[in-house]
């Protein structure tokens, strides 16, 4: 029998090998990020710390790859304490290439879905450890009737719901409850996003209410521990058992599993599955500033920029306008991507066009392509290029009527970047911008329209929206952060709802006597 050393070189070897052989977007939309070894190996000693040493193991993993974790497994666990172990690959690539390079070892390597096999009737067939890295895809890359099949199944098996933007991941780790056994250990490796996200909520509640959570250990996000994938990572570690009174969970930050940055220990009543977990342990070493200004949602509506469909296409710029003999008619102004955009106000010049040195627009029409052939010949060639080219039959395209009319959007006097990262020019993740122009903005940014009060407010005193945006650039930024949630590389992120629960502070100032109640309460004036 070949040593594990000698195998796990060819194991390495094997995953690189078939890794190439599938593009980015293949093994995106198969969720393949294979464990490092070295991370495997943390995760399977530490793994051996929670395990009883008298008791013989029944491995399970449920979605092998080419078995970074199995070994580790055979590593740190002695194969005369293996009663058995099983495996489930649903790629046969994979899976093929594993049943050959582990041959003659103690694993039964199944070729199929892990969430669609039927689990063992017995509790003697069932596994005492659990371990897997689930394949990262996301909702969107999984169709109507397989989320169907995958929601009723949980909502069966935990009596639970289950948001249709949950990953594969979360049905992994869920489903696989029927495989553990009573008092059994569990660890798994799945992004952080869970811990801030609605659709979290579930595995949040299995947690809590299901099984007895021992440790969540976040890895620090500027510290990616996948090459080729941009998430944040956590690992997991419960068991099968009710959680007694007082029993308390240990989230750890960075650094290492033994020797972790942070480490602070929770009585599991303190965590509820509506908080955002990251934010028991921040990843700065500024607590989140419990502000007691009034929330941006008594001010704003907040909303996403448009979605084109295909940025390539519809926006230009003037010149390319030209070019096409395009009339403008047809465009409105929209802002480029924050990275292009180096100012944070922006004025706009008499057709209120933004003076930047990146000017663009925005294609859209409500007439139908009838009336643009037989007025508009230039514009109907545009549109037939598009079409040679398939953009109609994109999803965002394809769900529009007509297929090249955007969202109607007016301007908004504020806009927030959606994503960012703190680095040497700026240690905040996230800029306000003040729209002086008509341009609207595309998606990555969000657009904050003042409430019907405020804009009444803003008209008679012109200055007004000008005092908010400096107050809103002095908000914490941890608070900031603590609002939203951070991607591998340290890519931060806000949706419309996580900035509309941050706080601005100092508004009471601005206005005069009468104006702003006490900010408990819900009207601002």
């Amino acid at each position: 029998m070949n040593s594990i050393h000698s195998i796990e070189e060819k194991r390495r070897v094997l995953q690189a090998t078939l890794d190439t052989k599938k593009s980015q977007a293949e093994r995106n939309k198969l969720g393949q990020f294979a464990t490092p070894q070295f991370l495997s190996k943390e995760i399977m000693e530490y793994t051996q710390t929670l395990f009883s040493s008298e008791k013989q193991i029944r491995f399970l993993e449920p979605a092998f790859g080419t078995g970074s974790f199995y070994t580790s497994f055979l590593s740190t666990f002695p194969t005369t304490r293996i009663e058995y172990a099983s495996a489930f690959e649903l790629d046969p690539d994979y899976a093929n290439a594993a049943r050959e390079l582990w041959e003659g070892l103690p694993l039964e390597l199944t070729i199929g879905d892990f969430t669609k096999i039927e689990p063992p009737s017995s509790e003697e067939s069932k596994f005492n450890l659990v371990v897997s890295n689930p394949p990262y895809v996301r909702h969107h890359h999984l169709d109507k009737e397989e989320k169907i099949r995958l929601k009723g199944l949980v909502e069966r098996v935990l009596g639970r719901p289950v948001s249709g933007l949950s990953g594969l991941y979360c049905y992994f780790l869920l489903l696989a409850h029927r495989w553990l056994r009573q008092q059994g250990l569990s660890c798994w490796l799945i992004p952080s996003e869970f811990m801030d996200v609605n659709y979290g909520k579930a595995i949040k509640q299995y947690l809590i209410n299901n099984v007895k959570l021992l440790k969540v250990h976040r890895f620090d996000p500027q510290e990616q521990q996948f090459d080729d994938a941009l998430v944040s990572s956590v690992i997991l570690w419960f068991k099968n058992e009710s959680a007694e009174p007082n029993h308390t969970v240990e989230f750890s930050f960075g650094g290492s599993l033994l020797f972790p940055q942070k480490s602070r220990s929770f009585a599991v009543e303190e965590l509820s599955p509506d908080a955002k977990w990251t934010s028991l342990l921040q990843a700065h070493s500024v607590s989140k500033v419990k502000d007691e200004g009034i929330k941006l949602s008594e001010l704003f509506e907040i909303k996403r920029g448009i979605v084109t469909g295909a940025n390539g296409f519809f926006i230009m710029t003037k010149e390319q306008i030209e070019e096409q003999e395009l009339s403008m008619d047809f465009f409105f102004p929209i802002f480029p991507s924050p990275r292009y955009l180096d100012e944070n106000e922006v004025v706009g010049d008499s057709n209120g066009f933004p003076l930047l040195e990146k000017q663009l627009f925005v294609f859209s029409s409500s007439l139908s392509k009838k009336q643009i052939q037989t007025k508009y010949p230039s514009v109907w060639k545009f549109l037939q290029a598009g079409e040679e080219k398939g953009i109609h039959k994109g999803y965002i395209c394809s769900h529009r009527s007509p297929w090249y009319c955007q969202e109607q959007r007016v301007a908004a006097p504020l806009l927030c970047t959606y994503m960012g990262r703190v680095s040497a020019k700026s240690e905040r993740p996230f800029r306000f911008i003040f729209n002086r122009s008509k341009a609207i903005a595309p998606n990555v940014y969000l657009m904050m329209y003042p409430k019907p009060e405020l804009q009444g407010k803003a008209e008679l005193s012109p200055k007004l929206l000008e005092s908010i945006w400096i107050l809103l650039n002095k908000i914490p930024i941890e608070s900031l952060i603590g609002e939203g949630r951070v991607y591998g590389g340290g890519l931060h992120k806000l949706e419309p709802k996580e900035l509309a629960n941050a706080s601005i502070r100092g508004l009471a100032e601005l206005l005069p006597d009468g104006m702003v109640q006490k900010p408990s309460q819900l009207s601002l004036f």
